[in-house]
């Protein structure tokens, strides 16, 4: 035992002891500060939010379509695609007090350079097709608003044919020109030369 008390002794001899504590607690201290830092480091990394990339779709171009006859404000109106003939009316002020809006198909899908003519009370069933005069000479039906009967006006067009018109216009959003009456079925070369100058889309 007082062999030890002496080693004890001879090693703290010279060393004051509150020097000893203030490094022991100072040790301590940096200890306790190194490993905060590396907590708050690791939680900044979980809690960094992901980022991810949402691709976006090209805006559609708008259908350009003339509206006439008995409209608040006629002329050309810039519509989205999908739109449908009572928008055009409503881009353009909406039917007159005059409008016949029964001879037009409200429901369907305008076509970019569609023209669509809302008619008034009385008109001749040919314009309340949707359809407009030519200078000198016949009236011409609308593709794109003409109902089955209207269509039924023309040459070598009766009820079936008529209801494949409207079928197709209905399928595809209504007709951008006059050639797409081909891709109806029953309408051949000849039935198209002579609806050619009879119609509009």
């Amino acid at each position: 035992m007082d062999s030890l008390r002496t080693r004890f002794a001879m090693a703290t001899a010279g060393r004051p002891l509150p020097l000893i504590l203030a490094a022991a607690a100072a040790a301590v201290v940096l200890l306790v500060a190194v490993v905060l830092a590396a907590g708050q480091a690791s939680g900044s990394e979980a809690e960094a939010p992901a980022v991810r990339v949402v691709p976006t779709a090209a805006a559609p171009t708008p259908a350009l379509v003339h509206v006439s006859g008995a409209v608040r404000h006629p002329g050309l109106v810039a519509l989205p695609a999908g739109s449908r003939i009572i928008d055009a009316i409503t881009a353009a002020g909406g039917p007159t007090g005059a409008a016949d809006q029964s001879g037009v198909n409200l429901a369907a899908r305008v076509a970019d350079g569609q023209q669509v003519v809302v008619p008034k009370r009385g008109a001749p069933s040919a314009a309340a097709s949707g359809s407009t005069a030519g200078t000198g000479g016949p009236a011409t039906v609308s593709l794109g608003s003409a109902t089955a009967a209207q269509l039924e006006t023309l040459p070598r067009i009766g009820p079936a044919l008529a209801a494949r018109i409207i079928a197709y216009r209905d399928a595809h959003g209504g007709f951008s020109s006059v050639d797409q009456l081909s891709e109806v079925g029953g309408i051949g070369p000849k039935t198209l030369a002579g609806l050619r100058d009879l119609v509009v889309p």
